[in-house]
């Protein structure tokens, strides 16, 4: 519940006695933002009066009579500091004119009413202020909110890339001050570990602008036909080599072939984040099983692994974007912190949902379940 208070300003005893009985209390559901919201009503009878109550605490709402017996209506609103401004302002006068309507919405006046009013006049004009005043705070939040996510974005990504950046700056200056000699052999693993951390910041780029894209819906989506094999098939090949030098199995259970209404480079991202994880986190001489399968429903992914496992809390935090679940096994592993927030939110454009099942030191199995006909 939301209340909102007006400050109803006239110098006719009966006329603010009228909007009280109309108003306070009345409670008026604002679809635009789901909620429902109730009008407290204060009064005063002159302009100096009412500028003296909103200097010390503004209304949400000012119903502002256009004569009063010290300073008009329009003096009051042309006297309103700028901070009181989250007023919405609605004048009403029994000396209607266009003039008077123009020079009071320049002013700041949102709307104009006429007396006599009748309340159902009285609760539109109030709902329809309301709405607009709502509609606007949630705006300026959700920028403010915006603002904050942006710089925590940018934070975490500075972050992210300071340590790569740092550790091939200081590779660099090895090389150059010949740190270990001049025989070149003895750089080979310098050269590899500024290799490896330069693909690290190559894979974090290319996952912030996936990322931009699908989030964006500027992200091009070809839908056709496609064989879900086929892609699986694509992601363990590519996933071949790292998983050779753990001593993996790689498995493929389903059918020889499984169409699906996708984007193909959409399905290659879920594939690839899902096996180059389960090799990633595996344990040496493990194995990653992927499993294809199609029911009346929906349409299953499930990738399992025989790795180092997570916790439940772990689980609960998997899918954050640059989390990455750090501890003494998982220290020396590369990631981007990215992967499994795209896989989400890649399933969730095809009305689909990522289950995940884990146990320390067992493994882990992620569960992609996209609905048939979406």
């Amino acid at each position: 519940m939301i209340t909102l208070r007006v400050l109803a300003v006239d110098d006719e005893p009966g006329m603010l006695s009228g909007i009280e009985r109309v108003l306070d209390g009345y409670r008026t559901v604002v679809e635009e933002i789901e909620g429902e919201v109730e009008f407290r009503v204060e009064t005063a009878e002159t302009g100096e009066k009412a500028l003296a109550a909103i200097e010390a605490s503004p209304p949400d709402l000012l119903l502002l009579d256009y004569k009063l017996p010290d300073i008009d209506g329009l003096e009051v609103l042309a006297r309103l500091a700028p901070d009181s401004r989250d007023m919405l302002a609605i004048f009403i006068t029994a000396y209607a004119s266009i003039d008077t309507a123009v020079t009071a919405t320049k002013r700041g006046a949102y709307d104009f009413l006429a007396k006599p009013f009748a309340p159902a006049d009285l609760k539109y004009v109030i709902r329809k202020a309301s709405t607009r005043l709502l509609l606007a705070r949630r705006a300026r939040e959700l920028e403010a909110e915006k603002k904050r996510v942006r710089f925590e974005f940018i934070r975490v990504l500075g972050h992210e890339l300071k340590a790569p950046i740092g550790a091939v700056a200081g590779n660099l200056y090895l090389l150059r001050d010949r740190v270990m000699g001049d025989e070149v052999e003895k750089y080979g693993p310098v050269v590899e570990r500024s290799l490896k951390r330069l693909e690290q910041m190559r894979k974090l780029i290319g996952d912030l602008l996936d990322m931009t894209r699908i989030e964006s819906g500027e992200k091009k989506r070809t839908l056709e036909e496609i064989d879900l094999v086929e892609a699986a098939r694509s992601a363990l090949e590519a996933a071949g080599l790292e998983a050779e030098k753990l001593q993996l199995t790689l498995d493929l259970k389903g059918p020889d072939r499984l169409p699906l209404e996708a984007d193909a480079t959409e399905m290659a991202m879920i594939f690839n984040n899902l096996v180059s994880n389960a090799v990633k986190y595996n344990q040496p001489g493990g194995k990653v099983t992927v499993e294809l399968e199609k029911t009346d429903e929906e349409t299953l992914i499930r990738v399992s692994d025989t790795g180092i496992g997570m916790s439940p809390q772990g689980v609960e935090k998997l899918f954050g974007e640059f989390v990455r679940l750090k501890d003494s096994r998982t220290r020396e592993i590369l990631g981007s912190g990215l992967g499994l927030s795209i896989l989400k939110r890649v399933t969730e454009l095809y009305g689909g949902k990522v289950e995940v099942e884990s146990e320390l030191d067992k493994g882990s199995t992620f569960t992609v379940r996209l609905p048939r006909g979406q």
